[in-house]
């Protein structure tokens, strides 16, 4: 495992980290599926033995099951990792409430602190915002107290998209930003990237493997079980990923190299990345996630035909 630099904050963590928004579970819905605590607690493991210490998570996530889980299994281990959560989606009051004010963070760091077995944060994040929460000044203050105050060592933003990052870069000066960037989603490579490198700011590039199909795993009959956010998914949706994937075959190495980790290693090929979370589930999903940069490197001329699907947008 090789470890980046998290912009400005002086903090190392690995370039493939864990995405720990499927281990939620799917109890409360938007999510990826059921899990199995002792299943996610192994997928935990496996990815601190491969060498991965950044652990991205949110209080949100199966309600705080996610929090909890890493908690359990970082006991005994907390100078071993790095751990990233949010706050924003107010389950508290039930599904679909936001809330960013100062009062709110506070109470809801203090249980994410309690899920986590720990008394700080290493890094805490607004988790999309929307656009006019974004635009106030007022909106950070908290982030800031907490951090002079010792409780999170650095701040920054889960975007919903590149336009609502570049917001918060604008407005403050938040030391991460976190934001949708795959094969699929290169948006952020044009406008947001240029301006997080000007400023020092580190980017966390989530959904790699957008939602699953860049994993080439899902077929033109994929289904989804309850529980599952892709369920509801409109088909022509879904066929139009597919058979994007499909057109990445290329890339498979038997044996040696998987479209999973194809699509980890082009994500990494950005510098200005520190960390790529994929959601990971189980061990086997850690194995192959942690081992990507491991597996034969993307050749110029596969990084070429990658760029002219993109251009081309896959002919869809």
């Amino acid at each position: 495992m090789k470890y980046r630099e998290l912009g400005r904050t002086g903090i190392k963590v690995s370039e493939v980290g864990f995405g720990g928004w499927p281990i939620g579970g799917n109890r409360h819905g938007n999510s990826y599926g059921a899990t199995d605590d002792k299943i996610s607690l192994d997928a935990i493991e496996k990815a601190l033995d491969l060498g991965c210490n950044f652990f991205d998570t949110a209080d949100v996530y199966g309600w705080g099951h996610s929090e909890e889980l890493l908690g359990k299994a970082f006991r005994g281990k907390r100078d071993r990792v790095v751990i990233a959560t949010k706050v924003g989606s107010d389950f508290y009051q039930g599904y679909g409430f936001q809330t960013f004010d100062e009062v709110y963070v506070r109470f809801a760091l203090d249980k994410s602190l309690e899920r986590l077995q720990t008394d700080y944060l290493d890094l805490y994040q607004l988790h999309n915002p929307p656009s006019d929460v974004l635009e106030a000044e007022e909106t950070y203050s908290v982030l800031m107290k907490l951090k002079n105050e010792g409780r999170i060592r650095a701040w920054g933003v889960s975007a919903r998209n590149s336009r609502d990052a570049q917001i918060a870069l604008m407005v403050s000066k938040p030391d991460s930003i976190q934001v949708p960037y795959n094969i699929f989603a290169t948006g952020p490579e044009q406008d947001l990237f240029p301006l997080a490198n000007q400023v020092g700011c580190a980017i966390i590039a989530r959904e790699p493997l957008s939602n699953g199909f860049l994993t080439g795993k899902y077929d033109i009959d994929a289904s989804f079980d309850s529980g599952d956010m892709r369920k509801n998914w409109p088909r022509d949706f879904i066929n139009a990923r597919v058979k994007a994937s499909q057109q990445l075959n290329f890339l498979v190495r038997n044996g040696s190299r998987t479209l999973t980790q194809a699509a980890i290693q082009w994500v990494l090929q950005s510098k200005i990345v520190s960390a790529v979370i994929p959601g990971i589930k189980t061990a086997e999903h850690a194995d192959e996630d942690m081992t990507a940069p491991d597996a034969p490197k993307l050749k110029a001329e596969e990084l070429d035909e990658i760029a002219t699907l993109i251009r081309d947008k896959f002919g869809l």
